[in-house]
């Protein structure tokens, strides 16, 4: 495919996910009807979308299309999120708007002048925001908030846990190097690497189809380096999802690591993913956390936002509203009382969020121990994007046991 082809598969892309499709979906759905792509033409077209995607509102606008304030937004269309996209990048429109093969029209006269006519971007169009989202990040990170927001607008970094059930950090890098994946050490997390080449060969990789390493944010991997974990506890991930928490608790020490979703498809892969890791996990169905309680420490990576992942899945920025915001923290409220019901006294909460807002973070915690004065917070702390990692939140609590 040409440069010119690959932006129009993505314009076509961008327009089915502008009026509702997931992103995913979308993708996966033009790859399959896309025989003629390439690996990396594939690649080049997917980097296109999720980098409009990122940058959608300040995109919109420099396509002559008004600064987009959701992904639906009707004056939007995936034509002017790639015009935006390359006046973004300093390049030259007409070679790519040529009409040429599989390239996409040359603009029309009123296209160049809603162009030209593009007035300066207000703030939170600059910065790729939602007009409602932008006072919580502000009041939430302080000084923080522009550079977290601009983080947001970047592709995310590759990190990976080296998996010390298997190996230590020097022979992964040695591993991963010797299939020309080059990584370095991060230091969010003694287990964390950062890739630095290569980053497409990993899941073809024998560090990785063998278990020496597994793909999660080094933020993710510090919020588990702040549990209080030793051998012979007992510990249930309650919001395992696909379980990457899991494998990461089952690789501090020698556990019993249970694992517990409200819809337990999300942990299908687990066990395939677990044997692979040479991890003993115990999946648990809805109705046997109860029974098999109380634990000496249950974790809640609890849903939320997503807006310390945004740079991974951009479209969640977008999809985001007031309400469901709101739906949220209730959900989280009811996850953290359900959740200390199966701690064991004088056991450990910990709740976890992928989130930078205080509605989700610190006030869900002070709210929680409002109500709740037999618990007592011990420590907390917050990852932001700007700082190479995911946003990440953790709280860490202890249970008064009885005398």
């Amino acid at each position: 495919m040409t440069p010119a082809a690959r932006r129009q598969a993505a314009i076509e892309i961008l327009d089915q996910i502008l009026t509702g499709e997931p992103a995913e979906k979308a993708l996966t759905a033009w790859a399959r009807r896309s025989r003629f792509a390439g690996s990396k033409d594939r690649a080049a077209v997917r980097d296109h979308v999720f980098d409009a995607l990122r940058c959608l509102r300040s995109y919109a606008a420099l396509g002559g299309g008004g600064g987009a304030a959701e992904i639906s937004g009707a004056n939007t269309t995936g034509r002017q999120l790639m015009l935006g996209a390359l006046r973004s990048e300093g390049a030259d429109i007409g070679e790519i708007f040529n009409g040429v093969g599989h390239a996409p029209a040359p603009l029309k006269e009123a296209e160049e002048t809603a162009i030209s006519a593009a007035s300066q971007m207000q703030q939170a169009e600059a910065l790729d925001i939602p007009d409602w989202l932008w006072p919580a990040f502000a009041a939430s990170l302080g000084d923080a908030a522009e550079a977290a927001v601009r983080a947001l607008q970047q592709r995310a970094p590759v990190h990976l846990r080296v998996n010390r059930r298997k190996t230590d950090r020097d022979a992964a890098m040695r591993a991963l190097a010797e299939e020309g994946i080059l990584a370095e050490t991060h230091p969010a997390a003694d287990t964390a690497l950062s890739v630095t080449e290569g980053a497409r060969k990993l899941r073809n990789s024998s560090a990785y189809l063998t278990g020496l390493v597994e793909l999660q944010d080094a933020a993710s991997q510090a919020v588990i380096e702040a549990l209080p974990l030793a051998d012979g506890q007992r510990v249930l991930d309650y919001c395992a999802g696909g379980g990457g928490k899991s494998l990461a608790i089952a690789a501090r020490a020698k556990l019993a690591v249970f694992a517990h979703d409200i819809a337990p498809q999300r942990m299908k892969d687990l066990p395939a993913r677990a044997d692979r890791a040479g991890a003993a996990i115990t999946v648990l169905a809805p109705d046997d956390v109860a029974a098999k309680a109380p634990f000496d420490l249950v974790l809640c990576d609890a849903p939320c936002s997503g807006s310390g992942s945004w740079r991974r899945a951009p479209e969640g920025k977008w999809r985001l509203t007031q309400a469901r915001l709101d739906e949220l923290c209730q959900t989280q409220t009811q996850i953290l009382q359900d959740a200390s019901q199966l701690v064991a006294p004088g056991g450990t909460l910990a709740y976890a969020t992928c989130s930078m807002l205080d509605a989700e973070n610190g006030d869900q915690v002070a709210a929680f121990l409002d109500r709740n004065p037999d618990w007592q917070l011990q420590r907390d702390h917050g990852w932001q994007v700007q700082d190479g990692t995911d946003g990440f939140y953790v709280a860490v609590l202890s249970h008064f046991s009885d005398g």
